[in-house]
């Protein structure tokens, strides 16, 4: 059974820092893309970043480059996001996903999904 299990979230200050991890179960990790997605109130569900299989390629959504970095530790079977500078637009829950493929940047790409954390940055 496969498990994607999110923490790190809070609720944090303009110009704070966080750092989100997702820890994996039931996958053969290091041959599995991973990557973030956002969705704030009344908006659709946004990738935030993605990691191909060894982490030599990475992307990010415009609005967050240069504040946020994606990771992995293939021992651990964990992906990480680190937020910097976060700004109050950042809100919203966060999920981290999972995709056979070797590299994803689309909702489409991935095959499963975690519940979520709450990211809150106020003004």
């Amino acid at each position: 059974q496969v498990q994607l299990v999110e923490s790190g979230g809070g609720l944090v200050q303009a110009g704070d820092s966080l750092r989100l991890s997702c820890a994996t179960s039931g996958l053969t990790f290091s041959s599995t893309a991973m990557g973030w997605f956002r969705q704030a109130p009344g908006k659709e569900r946004e990738i935030v970043a993605a990691i191909s299989w060894s982490g030599a390629i990475t992307s990010y959504e415009d609005s967050v480059k240069g504040r946020f970095t994606i990771t992995r530790d293939n021992a651990k079977n964990t992906v990480y996001l680190q937020m910097n500078n976060l700004k109050p637009e950042d809100t919203a829950v966060y999920h981290c996903a999972a995709s056979t493929r070797y590299y994803g940047t689309t909702m489409r790409d991935y095959d499963y999904w975690g519940q979520g954390t709450q990211v809150t940055v106020s003004s």
